[in-house]
């Protein structure tokens, strides 16, 4: 007797034949089999068999509240009775120009003039591409080199691939890229026995003012992750460096774009990493992922009035012309707009400062574990090394997460806990102890 497909099995067949999956060698997907999701229930995913998996990477970083929110969903459906979609050259809308202002008002003292995208590489390539331009419609066409991080990561589309520094993304692509700097990351964790995080970050801070100073007259940006860079691993920093480098390319001439694509809307205790750094705001701010609550694609780039003003002009080709068909689609602003709600209606700032203290004390026995190196929680976000020799630790820890009902993803020997705000305290205490059981099994 044939015994039917289980739903689940029948999802992976069609998936596996149809869909070419992202960030992903699909060949892996012959012993490890893909995970089918029905649907989301707050901080859970279940699968067609009625499984449920705690999304502890809030689906690569983008879910704030949970999945299937109500506010969320009433917004949406209100907003498909008006307007779906409109281009926005040419024209506008009111979800458009509403959430440009309110981001205006809540990210640091002058940034403004909103540019849409729909994900963060584009919105990163639309910085890049402005502070390229900026430099040449102020006549000074030879500012074209942009600094990185080592460690960074901007995205995979070529601009922004091209300060990206992760060898296994990179390197394949190089003959396509353009050669940029890169200079020393101000990893906490490389603090000698007498140092602090801060001294790390002033001698990297040291190592980018050298550079500067030979090459401020090429270079048209800095580009960095504030506070944390995540693909390299939830490598955290202390906000010193921040304010160096904003002094640094004050100093020299040289335009700043944060990166706070994973680090917006909360993740690391303040609404966007950039205000613990105390300092003047960058002159670029790329935004997506937790924009939109983790419902629609959406992304924007804010810039200064000085930026805005040096394409002002009555001549076609110094405007930026950079376009996508999609840019400020209706139904992603209203879901902005939702979830921006959320934050000032549930005081989500302030509340999360409460739960990371909590996090902090729930993961103690797991920060104490002895496999577990450099132990960090930078506000929602938890993140430690595993003392391993597994040469497939992410994968097989992965493995591990699925059968205990975990979504994790570890980066390398990194595992990071990125769970939606609203997790409560008995979930997180499941996801420590189902994480220090693969801790021990590693």
């Amino acid at each position: 007797m044939t015994i039917p497909a289980s739903a689940n099995a029948r999802w992976l067949a069609r998936s596996r034949a149809a869909v070419w999956h992202p960030c992903t060698q699909m060949k892996a997907h012959e012993t490890l089999p893909l995970v089918p999701i029905a649907r989301g229930e707050g901080a859970w995913l279940v699968d067609f068999d009625g499984r449920r998996y705690l999304d502890a990477v809030s689906s690569w970083w983008t879910n704030l509240f949970g999945h299937a929110h109500p506010a969320i969903n009433a917004a949406l459906k209100e907003q498909l009775d008006q307007l779906e979609h409109a281009m926005l050259a040419g024209f506008t809308h009111r979800p458009v120009v509403e959430l440009s202002e309110r981001l205006a008002a809540l990210a640091p003292a002058g940034l403004g003039h909103a540019f849409y995208a729909s994900d963060g590489a584009s919105a990163v390539e639309i910085a890049l591409k402005m502070a390229f331009h900026t430099w040449r419609n102020r006549g000074r066409p030879e500012k074209t080199g942009f600094v990185s991080l080592a460690g960074s990561y901007h995205g995979e589309t070529l601009g922004a691939l091209a300060v990206t520094d992760v060898p296994l993304f990179r390197d394949v692509y190089a003959p396509l890229l353009r050669r940029n700097t890169v200079v020393p990351c101000p990893d906490a964790r490389a603090a000698g026995p007498d140092e602090s995080p801060r001294d790390v970050a002033e001698r990297a801070a040291r190592a980018l003012a050298a550079h500067l100073e030979a090459h401020a007259g090429t270079t048209a940006a800095l580009i960095l992750e504030p506070r944390v860079q995540g693909a390299a691993g939830m490598v955290e920093h202390d906000p010193h460096y921040l304010a160096r480098a904003r002094e640094l390319c004050t100093q020299y001439d040289v335009l700043l774009i944060a990166d706070e694509i994973m680090t917006g809307f909360g993740r690391t205790g303040t609404m966007f990493a950039w205000e613990q750094a105390q300092a003047p705001a960058p002159d670029f701010l790329c935004l997506s992922k937790g924009l939109t609550g983790g419902y629609l694609p959406l992304s924007c780039v804010l810039t200064t009035d000085a930026v805005y003003g040096a394409f002002y002009d009555d001549d076609l080709a110094r405007g930026f012309l950079h376009s996508h068909s999609y840019t400020g689609n209706p139904l992603a602003c209203r879901a902005a707009l939702a979830t921006l709600d959320l934050f000032r209606d549930g005081d989500v700032i302030v509340r999360n400062r409460k739960c990371a203290a909590r996090w902090s004390a729930l993961a103690a026995p797991l920060a104490a574990h002895p496999r577990v190196r450099h132990f960090r929680q930078p506000g929602m976000i938890v993140a430690f090394e595993v003392d391993t020799d597994r040469p497939d630790f992410a994968r097989w820890c992965f493995g591990q997460g699925l059968e205990r009902g975990l979504l994790l993803r570890p980066i390398g020997r990194t595992v990071y806990f990125m769970p939606p705000y609203i997790l409560a305290d008995d979930e997180f205490a499941c996801l420590v102890d189902g994480t220090r059981a693969i801790v021990d099994a590693a």
